[in-house]
C-alpha cells in the first residue's frame, strides 16, 4: 500500500514543476499537470537533476500580465494538480512493478522507473541480501557489461556504495553527489573510471525491507533489512529536486518490499531445485559400447520429471526416464520415491521392461492412490547393440544417425495409476553403430506451446539437422535438439515445464 499520508506532504512549488522535466517517462508526461498561467513559471532557474533552465514556458499558457497576480483559489488548484499528479505517476510506476515476477526484471523497472523520477539517464542495482544468503548480483541500465566491470574496480568504501551497504546500522536515506568531479578528495580510481565511463554525479538510495511489527501489531523499532542498493548516474553535475527524492523514496520503499517478496521465493525455488537434483544422479555411468549425456532443467515450481542409468549385470545398462503428476515439493518428493523403487526392480528384474513397470504401477497404486506417472525403461545390451524397451503412458523414443531419424513404434499405453492392472508389449530396438537413441519427458514437448503434433515434427526437425561433425558426441546431439526446439530458453532460465533429455549413443 502506498504512503497518502506521505504523498500527501509532497510539496510541488508550481515555478519549479511547470519545469520539471521528467517527460521522457510516457508515465510520466501523460500526468503531467496542465498549468495556467506563465506567471507562475520562473525566469531563472537553478540547475539541478531533469531541470533545462532553457526550455521555453509551454505554448498553451498565457502571456503574462505584469500587474495581474494569479488568486490563491489558483494556486491551490495547481499544486493539488501537481499532487494528483504524482501520486497517479507513482501508482503506476509501482503497478509496472508488481507485474515484475523475477529478480532481474524486477531491478531492471526500478532502474527505468528511477531514471525517470530523478531525471537521470544511467545507473546501476545492487543486490546484496544482508543476511548472506544471496543472491548476489549487479544490474545496469545504460551500461555495459565492461561499464559495470570498470565500476567493480572502484573501491567500494568510496563510492555512494560504502553508506548505503556496508553501514553498520540503518543505511543511509539517500547519497547525493552533485559535483562528482570537483571533489578535491575523490578517489584517484573513482576519478579516473568516472571520466572513462562520462559521468559527473550521482544519487543512491538503499532498497531495503521494512522488519516488520510484533505480535501487538506495534512496529518493532528494528533497523531495516538491508537489500541492496540503487545509484543513478548523471552525464553532467546534477541533483535531483526536493519533490524527485520524496518520489524516488516513496518508490525504493515499496520496491524494497516487493524484492524482499521476490527473493525469498526465489530461494523457495532455488531449494526445491536443488533437492530435485540431489535426487538425481549425480553422474552418469561408463559402460562399454555406449556414450551418455543428460540435459535437465528443473521449473520454477519444482516439477517431478526424472531420468535415470545404472549398470546392470553382465555389462547392461537400463535407461529410465518419466515424469510425476503435480509440481511443488510433494512431486519432488515423489518423483525420488518412483526413480529408487524403479531401481530396485531393474536390478531384480531389468531385462524385462515389462515387469519392472507392472511392479512399479503396482506399488504406485498401493502407496499413492491419487497420483499418476508416465514411465519408459530400457535395457540396454551395448555389446549387441540391442535395446528392449517398455512405456507407459510416455513419449516414444528418437533415433538419430547417419542414416534414419525416426521415432520408435511404441505401443499406446496408459499412465501408471491409472488402470487397475497396467500391461503393455515391450519393444526391440537394434542401434547401428554411431547412432544416439533421446528418451525426453514430454515437458520438452509441452514448453514449445504448440499441439502435440507439431511439436513432436519440431523435435524430429531438430534431431535431422543435428551436423554430422557433431553426432560423435552425445552432448552435442542433445545440446543441438534442445537449442533447437526451444530456441528461446535461456542457458540458465526458469522454463515452466521440466526438461529431461538424456541421450545413449551406441559405438
Amino acid at each position: 500500500m502506498l504512503d497518502i499520508n506521505a504523498v500527501v506532504r509532497v510539496h510541488v512549488d508550481a515555478s519549479t514543476a511547470a519545469r520539471n522535466d521528467l517527460r521522457f517517462c510516457p508515465t510520466v508526461e501523460r500526468n503531467a499537470p496542465v498549468r495556467k498561467s506563465a506567471a507562475m513559471s520562473a525566469p531563472n532557474m537553478p540547475k539541478v537533476a531533469g531541470i533545462d533552465s532553457t526550455v521555453p514556458a509551454p505554448a498553451h499558457t498565457v502571456p503574462p500580465l505584469d500587474d495581474l497576480q494569479a488568486p490563491p483559489v489558483v494556486l491551490i488548484q495547481d499544486r493539488l494538480a501537481g499532487w494528483v499528479s504524482d501520486l497517479t505517476t507513482l501508482h503506476e510506476l509501482t503497478e509496472r512493478l508488481t507485474r515484475t515476477r523475477s529478480l532481474a526484471d524486477a531491478l531492471d523497472e526500478l532502474l527505468r522507473a528511477g531514471a525517470a523520477l530523478v531525471g537521470a539517464r544511467r545507473g546501476l542495482a545492487v543486490l546484496e541480501p544482508a543476511d548472506g544468503l544471496g543472491p548476489v548480483t549487479t544490474l545496469g541500465l545504460g551500461l555495459a557489461h565492461a561499464d559495470l566491470g570498470h565500476l567493480e574496480t572502484v573501491p567500494r568504501g568510496v563510492t555512494s556504495l560504502g553508506p548505503l551497504l556496508d553501514s553498520s546500522g540503518a543505511p543511509a536515506e539517500h547519497v547525493a553527489v552533485p559535483d562528482l568531479l570537483a571533489d578535491s578528495a575523490l578517489d584517484p580510481r573513482h576519478r579516473e573510471v568516472a571520466a572513462r565511463l562520462g559521468y559527473g554525479a550521482s544519487y543512491g538510495v538503499p532498497l531495503a525491507t521494512d522488519p516488520g511489527s510484533n505480535e501487538a501489531g506495534e512496529p518493532t523499532g528494528a533497523a531495516p533489512v538491508k537489500l541492496g542498493a540503487a545509484i543513478w548516474l548523471y552525464d553532467e553535475p546534477a541533483e535531483p529536486m526536493e519533490r524527485q527524492r520524496h518520489l524516488i523514496s516513496l518508490y525504493a520503499r515499496y520496491a524494497g518490499e516487493h524484492l524482499a517478496r521476490l527473493l525469498e521465493l526465489e530461494r523457495a525455488r532455488a531449494r526445491v531445485a536443488t533437492i530435485a537434483d540431489e535426487l538425481l544422479p549425480g553422474r552418469l555411468p561408463r559402460v562399454s559400447g555406449v556414450q551418455l549425456a543428460v540435459c535437465h532443467r528443473t521449473g520454477p515450481r519444482g516439477g517431478g520429471d526424472w531420468y535415470d542409468a545404472l549398470p546392470l549385470p553382465e555389462g547392461a545398462l537400463g535407461l529410465a526416464v518419466g515424469s510425476v503428476s503435480g509440481s511443488g515439493p510433494s512431486a519432488v518428493a515423489a518423483m525420488g520415491r518412483l526413480r529408487a523403487s524403479l531401481r530396485a526392480y531393474a536390478v531384480m528384474e531389468g531385462e524385462d521392461p515389462v515387469a519392472v513397470l507392472s511392479d512399479l504401477e503396482l506399488l504406485l497404486r498401493l502407496t499413492e492412490p491419487a497420483r499418476t506417472a508416465t514411465a519408459l525403461f530400457a535395457y540396454a545390451e551395448p555389446v549387441r547393440r540391442k535395446i528392449v524397451l517398455a512405456g507407459a503412458g510416455h513419449a516414444p523414443p528418437l533415433v538419430v544417425g547417419d542414416r534414419r531419424t525416426e521415432f520408435v513404434e511404441t505401443s499406446l499405453s496408459a499412465p501408471l495409476g491409472m488402470l487397475a492392472c497396467w500391461e503393455a508389449p515391450s519393444v526391440e530396438l537394434y542401434p547401428e553403430p554411431g547412432e544416439t537413441v533421446l528418451l525426453y519427458t514430454d515437458g520438452l514437448l509441452r514448453r514449445t506451446g504448440e499441439p502435440m503434433d507439431r511439436a513432436y515434427a519440431r523435435l524430429h526437425a531438430a534431431a535431422a539437422s543435428v551436423p554430422r561433425a557433431l553426432r560423435d558426441d552425445p552432448a552435442a546431439v542433445a545440446g543441438h535438439v534442445l537449442r533447437t526446439v526451444l530456441p528461446d530458453l535461456p542457458p540458465a532460465g526458469d522454463p515452466m515445464e521440466d526438461i529431461v533429455l538424456l541421450a545413449a549413443r551406441f559405438d
